[in-house]
């Protein structure tokens, strides 16, 4: 379908016979429709633009007909006569022109974000470029309106792990407060809470970056950040419990009391305290559901430690066992 009859019906100067030509190419594939719909929404636009530029229909086409006329000079075979074409072709070489005009305001136009949020669920999404993102619970993100040709994300609070798509020609950017994390492909864990960011890596390279201090994450490493100070802390990641509400397990190996608490209290949205410093770093050994209540993987965690724990209204206090 050319562009010269698609402007003719969107002026309603089509001949019945071309006006069914054009219905039963937008009635032949749902690509068509699609096509047809953008070019309107480009025809629309352009005439509010017009409004607003600067460019002189008649002095384009004047233009446009200089340069045909200087390609009819030169030597070489006419094909066909322009003459029966010119309404047309005026009018397309207006278009063209707005349409540019278009692309232009485009590019230097805001972007907008789209806003995700997960509320009281852990969520994954398919992002515009085929990238994948699981939010945690409570974790608020948005990306760019325009996000196939710019992979802008901003992550304002929670934690979300990222599967990135590879595309060299367009880096992934994620922004948390002053902090920015940039990769090409890979697979990472982005937390921010209080005023820190961590960042995991679980396949690839990750650059993050504060002002003009930049580091490169590899696998099964991490950045930790105090977005206050603007300290960085790169050490290799200790243990794959930051990947709890994506495999749905919480895998103690070797872990201090005082790690699982934290974990415990972020997954259940509770407060366990330590009472005893004494048993803070007492080691646990088992792999636990999050499915299960917090009460259940309580005793299974305090049972071979003798350590006991007490509700205190919205507290659990762990302590040792009283003999």
């Amino acid at each position: 379908m050319n562009d010269e009859l698609l402007i003719k019906f969107l002026l309603k100067e089509t001949s019945e016979e071309e006006s069914i030509t054009v219905h039963k190419w937008l009635n032949a594939s749902p690509s068509n429709e699609s096509h047809f719909k953008q070019f309107k929404r480009i025809w629309e636009s352009s005439k509010k633009l017009s409004g607003q530029s600067q460019v002189n229909g008649d002095e384009a086409w004047l233009r446009f007909k200089q340069r045909t006329a200087t390609a009819k000079a030169s030597p070489g075979p006419v094909v066909r006569s322009l003459k029966a074409l010119q309404p047309w072709l005026k009018i397309a070489a207006v278009f063209v022109l707005i349409a540019a005009a278009w692309a232009v305001y485009s590019v230097l136009s805001p972007v907008t974000y789209t806003a995700l949020a997960s509320g009281n669920t852990i969520s994954k999404q398919l992002l515009p470029d085929g990238s994948e993102v699981t939010l945690n619970k409570h974790a608020a993100l948005s990306y760019a309106s325009n996000f196939k040709r710019n992979r802008s994300i901003r992550l304002q609070k929670g934690e979300a792990f990222f599967n990135v798509a590879h595309d060299k020609s367009r880096p992934f950017v994620i922004d948390v407060d002053k902090v920015s994390v940039l990769v090409v492909g890979t697979s990472f864990n982005v937390k921010y809470f209080n005023g820190q960011t961590e960042v995991i890596v679980e396949t690839g390279i990750v650059k993050v970056s504060l002002g003009k201090t930049e580091i490169a994450l590899h696998k099964g490493e991490k950045a930790v950040i105090k977005n206050g100070t603007g300290k960085f802390r790169k050490a290799q990641n200790e243990d794959q419990l930051y990947n709890y509400y994506r495999s749905k397990e919480f895998v103690f190996n070797n872990t201090p009391l005082w790690r699982a608490a934290e974990v415990l209290n972020e997954a259940y949205g509770t407060q366990i305290l330590i009472k005893d410093p004494a048993i803070k770093n007492r080691t646990i050994n088992t792999t636990l559901r999050t499915t299960a209540s917090l009460d259940y993987n309580l005793s299974i965690i305090c049972d071979p430690l003798d350590i006991r724990f007490v509700r205190n209204e919205n507290q659990i206090v762990l302590s040792n066992l009283i003999k």
